[in-house]
């Protein structure tokens, strides 16, 4: 069976291929690696699912540069992707492989010069790595190049590309792609919208999913656990585990997820304040420091990624240790996406999920999906208690931080879009905001005020207790 080849020389790969893939440190070919090159070499749409941390990037490059070297033109392949770091990182691994050859790659992404991308463009690289709405952008924009010549069209993340949301970019760029191209569409879950697209392509079509004999959706290296804690205190708990993490670990390091954007930031500049460097990524900083936070996290140089779920999919940070959800997915794959940044590639890793008592039903919902039972994580509770308004006041002059930048001014700038695309009154929908703003602004100053009376409290009396006892 192709799961049993021990190396990429077995897969009709030629011998400059396997030695590149030596110099990266790939010696042994994944199962999805084994099943899918030999069939996307034989000329066959291909259909990948896979376990996140699994090898699908290579498994669709490798094939890909080999034939680019068979037949050299550019545009030769373009890869969707529905994120932009991940887009880099395609287009890194592209690079690497191709070097021998002098393969040109092109990003095309948000938050770049669009000039320069469209001056690269107009040098027709060989692979062109894009998310869907700026390549759009480009089609539409100018004339500089051409996609009627691609022989590969990758779909990457498919289940979300293919999901709904990127409907109008797809069938945008659809239109101007050759019809005799060769699809390969690879995700890391299964999805109705996969098993659709199974039977929506050519009967002769190959497809493979890999779920390991237990079925289970996480790797087997992954120590999967909950910490259940009261919702006013889950700030305190993550700050003592992160404690806990940084004491007995030098070299590796932690991803932490939340649902937004401002939540996000709001954790970093707490977790900063409180003596943990880290870095944000979210879809609200510029693209720019977006990858020199990748940069920093990559290189050890910080310890501490706080995210949104932009981090969720596909990226390979091999120092990832533990994986920490501040936050419990209300959509039980995408805990499945963040869990998958650790214990990748065969290496052993650790998932804790922050738990309050409302978020017992879709913690029951995450382990369904996964048929694994999460084992409970526990700290001490009296550490916790003496950080708790430490955490809680320092958390609320972040908010005061945050509000004293443009972070709101962006947010609103895209809040404006969204009223206006539903239809309502911009300008009414604006005011009701600030008004919110404004009342919570008002209950922070007196929520930060009270607890650092109750500081006060504290340490006066432990200072009588102490004098007590002299």
């Amino acid at each position: 069976m192709a799961e049993e080849l021990s190396n990429f020389s077995q897969l009709k790969l030629q011998n400059w291929i396997v030695k590149q893939c030596h110099s990266i440190g790939v010696k042994r070919p994944t199962p999805i690696q084994a099943n899918c090159i030999p069939k996307i070499l034989e000329g066959k749409t291909c259909i990948g699912a896979a376990k996140t941390g699994s090898g699908k990037t290579l498994a669709f490059a490798l094939p890909i540069v080999q034939k680019l070297y068979e037949d050299p033109y550019g545009i030769y392949a373009l890869v969707l992707t529905p994120i932009r770091e991940l887009a880099f990182q395609i287009a890194d691994q592209f690079a690497i492989l191709g070097k021998p050859m002098n393969m040109r790659t092109c990003v095309v992404v948000g938050g770049m010069d669009m000039v320069e991308q469209g001056r690269q463009l107009s040098k027709v690289p060989h692979v062109v790595v894009a998310t869907p709405g700026h390549l759009v952008d480009h089609l539409e924009g100018c004339d500089t190049f051409t996609l009627s010549r691609i022989k590969f069209l990758v779909i990457d993340e498919a289940d979300r590309l293919l999901g709904g949301l990127f409907d109008d970019q797809i069938k945008r760029i659809f239109s101007v792609l050759p019809k005799t191209r060769q699809s390969i569409y690879f995700s890391a879950t299964m999805t109705d919208t996969l098993q659709t697209l199974k039977k929506l392509v050519a009967e002769d079509a190959f497809f493979y999913e890999d779920i390991g004999p237990s079925e289970a959706v996480t790797v087997a290296g992954l120590t999967q656990q909950y910490m259940l804690c009261p919702a006013y205190v889950k700030d305190a708990y993550l700050v003592e585990l992160l404690r806990i993490f940084i004491s007995e670990n030098d070299q590796g390091t932690v991803m932490i997820f939340t649902n937004t954007c401002k939540n996000c930031q709001l954790l970093s500049i707490t977790l900063n304040e409180v003596g943990m460097d880290n870095v944000a990524l979210h879809a609200m900083i510029p693209q720019a420091q977006r990858l020199a936070a990748l940069n920093r996290i990559k290189s050890i140089r910080v310890k501490i990624l706080i995210a949104t779920d932009v981090a969720s999919r596909g990226l390979d940070i091999p120092n990832v240790q533990l994986v920490i959800n501040h936050n419990v997915p209300r959509i039980p794959k995408e805990y499945v996406h963040r869990v998958g940044r650790t214990a990748r590639a065969g290496r052993q890793g650790r998932a804790v999920t922050l738990v309050t008592p409302y978020d017992l039903k879709l913690l029951l919902a995450i382990e369904e999906l996964i048929k694994t039972k999460l084992t409970e994580c526990k700290v001490n509770d009296k550490e916790v208690a003496e950080i708790f308004t430490e955490v809680s006041v320092t958390k609320s002059e972040a908010y005061m931080k945050l509000d004293a930048t443009d972070f709101f001014e962006k947010k609103m700038i895209n809040l404006k879009k969204k009223w206006i695309l539903e239809g309502l009154d911009p300008e009414e929908q604006e005011y009701q905001y600030l008004n919110k703003k404004k009342i919570e602004a008002k209950k922070n100053k007196t929520k930060i005020k009270r607890l650092k009376s109750d500081k006060k409290i504290r340490k006066l009396d432990s200072s009588v207790g102490k004098s007590k006892n002299t």
